[in-house]
């Protein structure tokens, strides 16, 4: 199939094409729920737009654990059918959508307890691998299997011996959240959906009482359009709320944001060959293996101010780094924290009983002609969210729409990518890069890492890697604006990469370069790429403060110290 591309030309084209002629469904909402329902409905032959406020994936689905996973947890609360669906929708991403961005993790369970804990845990774990294999999408992944405690501290050398008395080894699945998303877009794209970041919705217009378009602000140029459709989704997450209150109805059920932050710390400060999960007295923790780091989360408190950019307090990061030094031969102090980030989990609080219990399931509703809303959900779970809410869509179009068919669609990148990774050694030979860049290509491309090869083959210098972090490819930056819809420096740094994490000096060291890559692309003088860089500079100071602040008020007062976007120049 073609690919698409998301440069600022085809993004000017987007919104022009979306205000020239009536859609049949416009999608309201960047994130992953958002591009799922857009790659749904223009795959089932309906004329698509998505719009989202800010970048791709901005908000809550670039911040999440990084995890494609059935919901262990769950079982223990019975929710069988979540765990179920979400264990099919796990190996569909593993073997047939795209197992190019999701690879098999390992953790290790660590066991308190004599015999009863381990039949109690270990039948969990059972149970888990057994529902997966049931829906015949569980053969990519071994199976569980019990340690004793000498064998766990050879898997896991890091653990206090006096941390556990055994363990269980288990796997799940993981992505780069952010990542994925961009590629959810690009692959909607490719089969016809127009797709604009940075076009807000300021308000809907209306017939009636029927909703039959919406007002769209351009942030980057200044224009606004009116977009006709004879149905809108609104699936903008924790933004849900405030979505609707420009329609005017009152919701069938609110969306509360719930705040979880992780840390990242370098490899070498946790002597492990596999991730951990933890009980604590709320939930569970995590130590995931990301490269050379590892993610540490998460907390699970209430949010009720700036949904935009949650901040992470000190007494956040203290929660995680005692927790986690609970099992640690060698615990981690405040310098090894690399990288923080914060995120906020949509969670459905309804007026009810019924409603309440909703939590991390998902709801579509009607609340007014011509307008879908979908909230609540997990990452995991996006495919059948967006089929859901097309599903309600079709309802309310008078036209014949076929059925869902996103379970056999694989994501740009993934056709092609296991013949690639077999022929790896001879693209390092044929590229002069070595097998280790090019594994790295493919894990983030897929097939499409053919054309970021071609940039180098245009310009070798771009095969070098970025001076102040050389995990990545300078031509990657220059793919990020020219591909993959990148708009401004910050969109890069933290989600076309993950530079603003994985260094100590959080991005600030590579702005400028970056910047300076991505200048020709996207049209910047010497006086933008200065803003541009000056921008990203205060918005770390700004979440660096954050993390200085003993609470939520004061760490959410200290980020708000940095603008949102650097405006670009008329």
């Amino acid at each position: 199939m073609r690919t698409a591309t998301l440069g600022p030309a085809e993004r000017a084209e987007a919104l022009a094409g979306m205000a020239e002629r009536e859609l049949d469904v416009l999608v309201v909402g960047g994130g992953v729920v958002g591009a799922g329902t857009a790659l749904d409905a223009v795959t089932r032959g309906l004329r698509t737009g998505l719009v989202e406020a800010r970048d791709w994936a901005s908000g809550t689905s670039s911040r999440s654990s990084k995890l494609i996973h059935g919901g262990l947890r769950y079982l223990e609360m019975l929710d069988f059918a979540l765990v179920r669906e979400a264990l099919k929708e796990r190996g569909l991403l593993l073997e047939r959508l795209a197992p190019h961005l999701v690879k098999p993790v390992p953790f290790l369970y660590p066991l308190r307890h004599q015999a009863w804990e381990r039949f109690y845990a270990g039948s969990g774990v059972a149970l888990y691998d057994a529902m997966s294999m049931a829906r015949g999408h569980g053969r990519g992944l071994p199976v569980h299997r019990h340690l004793t405690r000498r064998h766990a501290l050879r898997v896991a050398p890091c653990l206090k011996k006096d941390a556990l008395v055994g363990a269980l080894q288990y796997y799940d699945a993981q992505m780069d959240d952010a990542r994925y998303v961009a590629t959810l877009v690009r692959t909607a794209a490719a089969y016809g959906a127009k797709a604009a970041n940075r076009a807000r919705v300021t308000g809907f217009l209306r017939e009636g009482e029927r909703v039959v378009g919406a007002r769209v602000q351009d942030v980057e140029a200044g224009g606004e359009y009116e977009i006709r459709a004879k149905q809108i989704v609104n699936a903008t997450g924790v933004w849900t709320d405030d979505t609707q209150a420009m329609v005017g109805d009152r919701g069938q059920f609110h969306v509360r944001a719930s705040k979880g932050i992780h840390l990242v710390v370098p490899k070498d400060r946790i002597h492990s060959t596999t991730g951990l999960i933890l009980r604590t007295e709320k939930s569970v923790l995590f130590v995931i293996p990301w490269g050379r780091h590892w993610i540490i989360g998460t907390t699970d408190t209430d949010w009720d101010l700036d949904k935009a950019h949650p901040a992470a307090s000190s007494a956040d990061i203290d929660y995680l780094l005692e927790h986690v030094n609970a099992v640690l031969a060698v615990p981690l102090s405040r310098d090894d924290v690399q990288g923080v980030y914060a995120g906020l989990r949509p969670l459905l609080a309804g007026e009810s009983d019924a409603t309440s219990k909703l939590s991390r399931e998902h709801t579509v509703a009607h609340p007014a002609p011509g307008l879908v809303v979908i909230a609540g959900g997990k990452y995991t779970t996006y495919r059948v969210m967006a089929k859901d809410a097309v599903d309600e869509a079709v309802h309310g179009l008078d036209q014949r729409v076929a059925e869902c068919v996103t379970e056999d669609i694989p994501l740009v990148g993934a056709e092609g990518y296991r013949a690639l990774w077999n022929a790896r050694a001879g693209t390092a030979a044929r590229t002069g890069l070595h097998v280790v860049r090019v594994e790295h290509l493919l894990n983030r491309y897929g097939s499409l890492a053919e054309e970021v090869l071609e940039l180098i083959e245009k310009d070798a210098s771009l095969g070098a890697p970025l001076h102040a972090a050389d995990d990545y490819l300078r031509a990657e930056i220059v793919y990020a604006a020219s591909h993959e819809g990148a708009r401004h420096l910050d969109d890069v740094l933290t989600r076309r990469t993950r530079i603003s994490i994985e260094t100590f000096d959080r991005g600030t060291r590579s702005a400028r370069e970056c910047a300076e890559l991505m200048a020709p692309v996207l049209g910047w003088d010497e006086d933008q790429i200065e803003r541009e860089v000056q921008h990203y500079e205060k918005r770390v100071e700004a979440e660096r403060e954050s993390q200085r602040q003993p609470d939520d008020l004061t760490a959410d007062a200290a980020r708000l110290g940095a603008p949102d976007i650097v405006p670009l120049e008329s």
